[in-house]
């Protein structure tokens, strides 16, 4: 492709608000989620209350995804979105406050991870609806690309963070993730880019169970988004399997608490160095080609960790193997962003978000159980066969292989060209 001569995106100030935003939310997160276990195991001294009052996050996407992509898809997404970070500012303000009164309960915990977790559910699909609208339909692989940087950028530097801030007070976690909470929301108050094109035919008299039939419907109707999201989900179980696997490995290999957040953020700097690659690619390659390239890595490598001999190179495979995951999520999300009409856009991104969002939850669940069952080692194998299973499939499969590159899409192309370019193999 010609390289596309535009002002740097960064210079579209709405889009600098927003990053910026999230950016600062998304380190207040960081260490609210890093405090919140230690509240809970001085309040209960139970590792499984600690699970659970972290896991309700989780539950509520899979309880409210659908849902809340349908009511995306019928309010004013910034209003929206500004309402939720006020909300979350309350409450989590209100966990501050309980703290430093040495009165916070556990019910309370419970009811703010729970109602922060279904704002926060809006929010994002929220977020990611409406970023076509924000910056030039051309520039989605960029944005996205500056976005995952970000959230590279956090998880490399904000464990350190957010250990610091916890050891400055147990209450200032909150305090910060409060001030994040209610900064990111000045930032959207003050952005002028309408977050969702004029629709006089929006039916707010309609069920929002036909209205998720619709956008469920529209999806399953596009075969290489189809297809790559179910095997998204596949690969997103192996995933959520792994994380318990690598700690596993590591204390094997005798590493310490300090060698084990190392091996991580091994991981977390091969992502950042692919996010920051994720725009040139996502408009050289074809979409099938990076996600056959991330597939096959991770089935080659994944066989490393049971291999490695000591923490330095099971950090190292680590950041080998999360270097094509972020090129790979531009690239799928500009392709389904650029396709996908606005009025869809929050039911198809959160059909999307929640089978992905469940199949990690069960593979968290089973990790645990398989390990007991299997062991690590044996367990590696079976990932790594599971990882190959999905390459060849989606290396059968003539529709992906001929999907054109993300940037090439034109926007809201509806399901033909670009999606039928082939059938589904």
């Amino acid at each position: 492709m010609p390289t596309l001569r535009r002002p740097g995106l960064l210079r579209n100030r709405d889009f600098s608000l927003l990053l910026s935003g999230q950016l600062i939310s998304a380190i207040g997160d960081q260490a609210h989620f890093m405090a919140l276990p230690l509240i809970v195991l001085a309040l209960t001294g139970s590792a499984t209350q600690a699970g659970f009052v972290l896991g309700l996050g989780t539950l509520s996407f899979l309880a409210f995804g659908l849902v809340a992509g349908a009511l995306v898809d019928r309010w004013d997404r910034r209003a929206t979105m500004i309402w939720c970070e006020l909300g979350r500012t309350v409450l989590t303000a209100g966990v501050a406050v309980a703290l430093w009164l040495n009165e916070l309960t556990l019910p309370q915990l419970y009811a703010t991870a729970l109602i922060t977790g279904i704002l926060t559910t809006l929010f994002q699909v929220a977020s990611t609806a409406a970023l076509p609208n924000v910056v030039d339909p051309r520039q989605l692989s960029t944005a996205l690309g500056y976005q995952q940087s970000a959230t590279g950028a956090v998880n490399v530097f904000g464990a350190p963070l957010a250990g610091a801030l916890y050891a400055a007070g147990r209450t200032v976690p909150f305090v910060v993730n409060a001030v994040s909470f209610a900064v990111s929301a000045a930032s959207l108050r003050l952005m002028r880019a309408r977050f969702q094109t004029d629709r006089q035919d929006v039916r707010t008299t309609a069920r929002l169970t036909t209205e998720i039939r619709e956008g469920l419907g529209w999806l399953w109707r596009q075969p290489v988004i189809r297809f790559l999201t179910l095997v998204s989900a596949a690969d997103k179980v192996r995933y959520g399997a792994g994380y318990l696997l690598i700690i596993t490995l590591a204390q094997r290999l005798g590493s310490s608490p300090l060698w084990i957040g190392v091996i991580f953020s091994g991981a977390a700097v091969g992502a950042m160095a692919g996010a920051l690659a994720s725009d040139r690619v996502t408009r050289r390659f074809p979409l099938g080609r990076i996600a056959l390239v991330m597939l096959w890595l991770e089935a080659l490598m994944f066989p490393l960790y049971a291999l490695a001999p000591n923490p330095m190179l099971l950090a190292a495979v680590a950041a080998a193997e999360s270097l094509v995951a972020p090129v790979y999520a531009v690239a799928m999300t500009t392709h389904q962003l650029a396709i996908t009409p606005d009025e869809l856009r929050g039911r198809a991104m959160s059909a999307v978000s929640t089978l992905t969002t469940g199949a990690l939850s069960i593979g968290t669940l089973a990790g645990g159980v398989l390990i007991t069952a299997l062991g690590a080692e044996p367990l590696v194998w079976l990932c790594a066969a599971w990882l190959l299973a999905l390459a060849l499939l989606t290396t059968a499969n003539r529709a992906v292989r001929q999907a054109p590159p993300a940037g090439a899409i034109p926007p809201h192309e509806p399901s033909g060209a670009a999606e039928t370019a082939g059938t589904a193999g």
